[in-house]
């Protein structure tokens, strides 16, 4: 029998690679994903499509936007940081673009689903590239997590609890794009861009851009 895994899946390039990935360990993949007013929102719909391309069920939770207030990422009179260099998107410490808990929440979600479907995993695109700017993507908060599942889950007193793996944590965005095009995952469909125009294009500026714009042309000069 084939394990269940939940997947939390935004659209973007990491979840999209850590999906994959879940797939290659042919894993029974049921993703989660979130509407909570994000400017990049068009994200939801790169997510739909990645479900699509994979035949895999797809669930959006809606989530009142004031639970994040203070990010950039939702409050419309906050800017998005745009034209930092790679060393100051890591140096630069906690970013506005961090939004309040949400991981913590999201991966409570993930946790109930677990315990509907019996789903013996739990996959996150958490990365290297994260760990500078936003505390609920390091390895701590991966860790302290796994200790709520172990002891606060009906599967956790009866049987085996989930486990949360997050098999991009020691890669850099470069490596991340390179094990996406290993393992075949539909790149093309992923959204990144924290600031998308109107019509959903890139702006090639903000952090996300600027990180997915090198990583893809590394891999290009790589590959010619």
């Amino acid at each position: 029998m084939v394990d269940r895994a939940i997947i939390l899946l935004s659209g973007g390039l990491d979840c999209t690679v850590a999906l994959a990935w879940a797939l290659n360990k042919r894993q029974n993949c049921f993703c989660l994903s979130f509407d909570y007013a994000q400017k990049h929102n068009i994200e939801l719909e790169a997510a739909k499509k990645v479900c699509a391309y994979y035949g895999l069920k797809q669930q959006v939770i809606h989530i009142d936007p004031h639970c994040f207030a203070g990010s950039s990422l939702v409050e419309r009179e906050l800017e998005v940081p745009k034209g930092r260099s790679e060393n100051d998107i890591i140096s630069s410490g906690i970013q506005s673009t961090y939004v309040p808990a949400r991981n913590t929440l999201f991966m409570s979600y993930a946790m109930g689903y677990a315990e509907i479907l019996n789903a013996k995993a739990i996959y996150v695109g958490f990365n290297k590239m994260d760990r500078g700017g936003y505390p609920d993507c390091l390895p701590a908060f991966v860790e302290a997590f796994q200790s709520v599942i172990n002891v606060a889950t009906k599967q956790s007193v009866e049987s085996t609890p989930p486990t949360i793996i997050s098999p991009l944590l020691d890669l850099d965005k470069r490596e991340i794009v390179a094990l996406g095009i290993d393992l075949g995952a539909p790149l093309e469909l992923t959204h990144s861009c924290y600031s998308p125009t109107s019509v959903g294009l890139p702006c090639s500026l903000c952090d996300a851009c600027r990180l997915r714009d090198d990583a893809f042309a590394h891999a290009r000069k790589t590959m010619s």
